[in-house]
């Protein structure tokens, strides 16, 4: 605990009270439980370690192998973007392959029911078919990775941000989530397959920059020099990249959601490579698509999700409509605010109750049942008939007890993928739907998306968002209400105008696609977070925003920082370096490193800063002052070694060391970092925050003016204060 001018007497992740602000911004402790921060999760080391090994490499380096390396990024750019257009190809054709044969064999039994009578067979069978699907799928994430459930984008705008989230990127996940969506979607659950599109590229990005899979114990001895945290965070924001590109046919689209939600670091040549990759990922899905439709060269499908094209005389408006978007936009920040709200508590319901994978199964199989029940119930009861087109253009039309020559209206939207409805409301002549049935349809899928979101299964919220937005434009007679409903959901603003622009091949509604979706941020705002923001509080992530809270400026860096500090010196003993990492205790992964000025109690003056991974390394390779003198080694630690190691680290436990080892000291001034990032005990927190949400920092050192360590500020220490008591009782309220 502390008060205003005093330090930390005690690790502030094992604190039982924190330091908020009253109404009136005087301090004041509210007691909170010491996990409400999550201790599995740590910070990734996207500053460089420039130490001599390091700066011995890079000077090596002639300017020709500096070239050779930027190229090496684009080819990796080049080869992310084609598998993850490759992998988009490969879940569109299943889909619609499983789906089709799935709705053919429904449609001839609801056929031969409607005229025989006993329709119930066709709802057991609807049924059956779809938890089949869903129970399949749900087992997979719940029972062999459940990091792959969901969309994944609250875990890679976490990575992104300099979180360390466990299995986030493996080869596993990937192979979860890509089948999982594939069984969501075929199982009729109202969900998308366009959001993991987005943690699919992330994760092929960071197998393929690293140049070998540790899930399949295979190195490929390619892209070493990339096996570091700096590199595959970049490689990761070009693969999120080009799964929304191949998601929805929008490359800028896709560098502005990495730019917008992920990247804590940004530059013009990072800029021009993702933008590469996101280019070819939309090539490379059009491409095969074409083939796949038997138009080769036929480059129509630029993304999972082809909204179809519009006429520019359809998608005129005039000045005094854009009062109405505004409007538009206030209501989608409240309806996507609503369903925000409705989530949020339900998850808590989840995280309380639902946290066995055999429970998490149930309920999906429970949503999917429910979904088809309702869905057939809303088809058998509707009496919206419409004529049958002369093209028949309508993919699954059901009859039932419409006239000959008719179809039920309700039926097109709900016995389809979500994708192919939200065509079917986007471009359907007027008069297809009765308001009836577009307001019904609208209130059930909007409980029904609100459900499903959070199931222990692969799925994407966009395409319900946009499917239920959809259904109250056509109800308005307003397009650009979609936009409104996924905007007040999501809370983006510039890339979700421009994806929608690219996605619909029309410019006209750029203006007021803007207007509604930051409308809609405002408004949604107010009331709730972004979904994604919820389920990432909810998490217990450490996530830092992109400012720290307006209310900071009066506090400085000794009032946040961790104090005493875990501290090693510049040539240490191999026995307390063991017995520091081996203290279940504290989780630290930064040390100081000091030299001793006196025999006092006085801080140590500040020389370098290592990490637990390169001691363990270290330990692991011998690395000792004795042993070196004796010649015993054979060869000289290179960075190579700590690549090899990157970045499944062994733990502490798995290192033996002996007793004549414990003895012996180990020299760390070669492979510390000599030039740390550190800011004096005065520094506004504001600028501290800065600093770490700009830079990436997992640890920033306190030091005083004779450049002796007083405390050690890190990403929790940070997180937890941006909290606040409101948010440290929301997660104290979801964890107990």
């Amino acid at each position: 605990v502390f008060h205003l001018g005093r330090c930390w007497s005690v690790d502030p992740l094992l604190s039982s009270s924190y330091l908020l602000q009253d109404s009136r911004g005087r301090p004041k402790e509210i007691p909170h439980n010491e996990k409400l921060l999550s201790l599995k999760y740590e910070s990734l080391d996207y500053d460089n370690i420039e130490n001599q090994l390091f700066l011995e490499e890079e000077r090596r380096m002639s300017f020709g192998g500096f070239r050779c390396l930027e190229i090496s990024r684009w080819v990796v750019c080049g080869l992310i973007g084609f598998l993850t257009g490759l992998v988009a190809c490969c879940i569109d054709i299943v889909v619609e392959e499983m789906a089709g044969l799935k709705y053919k064999v429904i449609k001839e039994n609801i056929v031969k029911s409607t005229e025989a009578g006993g329709l119930s067979i066709s709802l057991i069978l609807w049924a059956v078919l779809n938890c089949a699907f869903v129970m399949v799928g749900a087992i997979m994430v719940a029972c062999f990775e459940p990091i792959a459930g969901g969309s994944g984008i609250p875990q890679i705008k976490c990575y992104l941000n300099g979180v360390k989230i466990p299995r986030v990127v493996r080869l596993k996940t990937l192979v979860v989530k890509v089948l999982g969506v594939m069984c969501s979607v075929v199982g009729g659950l109202a969900v998308g397959k366009e959001g993991p599109m987005i943690h699919s590229g992330a994760v092929i990005a960071a197998g393929v920059s690293q140049g070998r899979s540790t899930s399949l114990k295979r190195d490929f001895k390619m892209f070493e020099y990339f096996r570091r945290d700096t590199e595959k965070r970049d490689f990761v924001s070009a693969g999120a990249a080009a799964g929304v590109s191949a998601a929805f046919g929008a490359p800028v689209g896709g560098v502005l959601f990495s730019l917008e939600e992920g990247a804590s670091f940004w530059n013009q040549m990072l800029t021009w490579r993702i933008f590469f990759a996101s280019m070819i990922s939309t090539f490379t899905l059009n491409f095969f698509l074409s083939i796949y439709h038997h138009k080769p060269g036929d480059l129509s499908n630029p993304g999972l999700i082809n909204f179809g094209r519009f006429e520019s005389e359809i998608m005129s408006y005039n000045l005094y409509e854009i009062p109405l978007f505004i409007a538009m936009g206030a209501l989608g920040g409240f309806l996507g605010a609503l369903f925000n709200v409705l989530n949020y508590w339900l998850t808590i319901f989840r995280i309380r109750y639902v946290h066995r994978p055999f429970l998490q199964v149930i309920e999906a199989m429970l949503v999917a049942a429910v979904t088809v029940a309702v869905s057939f119930t809303m088809i058998y009861f509707s009496t919206d008939c419409q004529p049958l087109g002369p093209e028949h253009s309508e993919e699954y039309p059901l009859q039932l007890f419409c006239a000959d020559g008719e179809y039920n209206s309700m039926a097109k939207i709900f016995f389809n993928t979500p994708e192919r409805s939200v065509r079917s409301l986007f471009h359907s002549q007027p008069g297809t739907y009765n308001p009836l049935t577009l307001g019904l349809f609208t209130l059930t899928y909007f409980l029904l998306a609100c459900w499903t979101y959070g199931l222990s299964v692969s799925a994407g919220v966009f395409i319900p968002s946009l499917l239920i937005g959809a259904a109250w434009g056509r109800l308005c007679g307003i397009f650009s209400f979609s936009a409104a409903q996924l905007g007040g959901i999501v809370r983006m603003t510039l890339s979700l105008t421009v994806i929608m622009v690219e996605a619909t091949g029309n410019v006209t509604y750029g203006l007021p696609i803007m207007l509604v979706l930051m409308t809609a941020k405002i408004v949604g705002d107010y009331f709730q977070e972004g979904l994604y923001d919820i389920h990432i509080k909810l998490q217990s992530v450490p996530f830092l925003h992109w400012e720290a809270p307006g209310t900071s400026h009066w506090l400085t860096a000794r009032e946040v920082m961790s104090s005493p500090v875990t501290c090693l010196n510049r040539i240490e003993k191999v026995g307390t370096i063991v017995d520091i990492l081996s203290d279940t205790s504290t989780n630290h992964n930064g040390f100081p490193v000091v030299v001793k000025v006196s025999h006092n109690n006085e801080p140590a003056k500040l020389c370098g800063l290592i990490l637990r991974s390169q001691l363990i390394v270290l330990l692991k390779h011998k690395v000792f002052v004795e042993l070196a003198r004796s010649r015993l080694n054979q060869r000289k630690l290179q960075l190579k070694d700590f690549r090899d190691a990157y970045p499944r680290f062994p733990p502490i436990q798995s290192i033996h060391v002996s007793q004549d080892e414990r003895e012996c000291m180990m020299d760390l001034t070669e492979f510390m970092n000599p030039t740390p990032y550190t800011v004096p005990l005065d520094t506004s927190l504001p600028r501290v925050f800065k600093l770490f949400r700009a830079l990436g920092l997992r640890h920033l050192v306190v030091a005083d003016d004779e450049n002796r360590v007083v405390g050690l500020v890190t990403r929790k220490d940070l997180a937890r204060y941006h909290l606040g008591k409101h948010g440290l009782e929301e997660l104290h309220l979801a964890q107990t």
